[in-house]
């Protein structure tokens, strides 16, 4: 099985409740949601959220549209992964995460295409950067997600899922494809309310019209409005995974310690 699995959390820091709020009536999950299941190459999908108390309105969002849905750690999402694996019992790894409300299914069935030429171990269009921020999609086997799961120690490894395999490429066949022109300083994901603000003034112009509005749409559109593309500008990129670090850096500190 092919398992497209959506990591969904409400404990974000910076734009709390996110996955649930609102874009034109519907919760910004259901939007995302109803963009990738216009891929077709996968098998199936599943909302990932964590045990908390706080994630049970994920949950619950999930059993109200029948979306099936599985539980685990907060903090260790590579192990919500390897478990959610195991119970659906999938042989290939498509990895979303759901603060990307502008995912193409396009690009979507471009990674699990790639990876089935069986070349790879891991595909992504995420280590080198050329589509827009918001367009990421990994895909990998679960044999190397069980690599990854075994080996990892830093906290980032943990949080971030694959950053064990993609910082080992003597360990795996990493491939990676790119957009055919660099739009990597576009950031059409939410983690910051700038973040949500320019999406939403991207669904009110274009979904009213055409619901399966595509990549090429949205850019067609930030070309005419260009002052659409300032409102999250000055919103830094990097500023996630900089505290993941400084969380290895304290648990590497910790270590030498004892």
């Amino acid at each position: 099985m092919i398992l497209t699995i959506l990591q969904a959390r409400m404990s974000s820091t910076r734009l709390p409740g996110k996955v649930l709020l609102p874009i034109l009536g519907e919760p910004m999950l259901e939007r995302q949601l109803e963009r990738i299941n216009r891929a077709e190459k996968f098998d199936h999908l599943i909302v990932a959220t964590s045990v908390g108390r706080e994630d049970d309105a994920v949950a619950a969002f999930c059993f109200e549209r029948r979306v099936d849905c599985f539980r685990g750690d907060l903090e260790n999402v590579l192990d919500r992964f390897y478990h959610a694996a195991k119970n659906y019992d999938a042989h290939t790894i498509v990895r979303l995460t759901g603060d990307c409300p502008l995912a193409d299914p396009e690009i979507i069935d471009r990674a699990i295409a790639l990876f089935e030429t069986g070349k790879f171990d891991y595909v992504s269009n995420t280590v080198e950067r050329t589509f827009p921020v918001g367009l990421d999609v990994e895909v990998f086997s679960t044999e190397t997600l069980n690599d990854a799961w075994r080996e990892a120690v830093l906290p980032s490894e943990k949080e971030h899922v694959t950053r064990y395999i993609y910082t080992h490429p003597h360990d795996f066949r990493i491939g990676q494809f790119t957009a055919e022109q660099n739009h990597s300083a576009l950031r059409w994901t939410v983690d910051e309310p700038a973040d949500y603000e320019l999406v939403r003034k991207i669904y009110e112009r274009l979904y009213p019209s055409n619901h399966n509005f595509t990549t090429r749409d949205i850019l067609d559109l930030l070309r005419s409005e260009p002052e659409l593309k300032k409102i999250n500008s000055g919103v830094d990129p990097g500023r996630g995974l900089k505290k993941s670090l400084e969380r290895d850096s304290q648990y590497m500190k910790a270590i030498e310690k004892n």
